[in-house]
């Protein structure tokens, strides 16, 4: 079955379903700034346009392009920019 989530007011989008593999997300968010917890491990992957992130325990922003893929550990917290709308794909393991 496919979910559909929605945050912020509607600007981050996402439809997620589940398979043998796990549970994935793709997802559009338009610009702006972002706080996400997390409830598993999650491998994010840009696949358009860019986003900087900060991590968990990090001080620092760092940009991530198409095809690059962050890591936030089970109960995390972190911080998405966007400065253009941009699409992600997102693993649960």
């Amino acid at each position: 079955m496919i979910k559909v989530n929605e945050y912020y007011d509607g600007s981050v989008r996402s439809l997620g379903f589940e398979n043998s593999d796990g549970t994935t997300t793709v997802g559009v968010m338009d610009a702006g700034e972002f706080e996400f917890g997390t409830s598993t491990d999650e491998y994010m992957t840009v696949t358009s346009g860019e986003m900087d992130v900060m991590l968990p325990g990090e001080t620092a922003w760092k940009t991530y392009k198409a095809f690059d893929t962050f890591f936030v550990g089970k109960d995390q917290k972190f911080r998405v920019k966007a400065n253009a709308p941009a699409a992600y794909k997102c693993i649960y393991k």
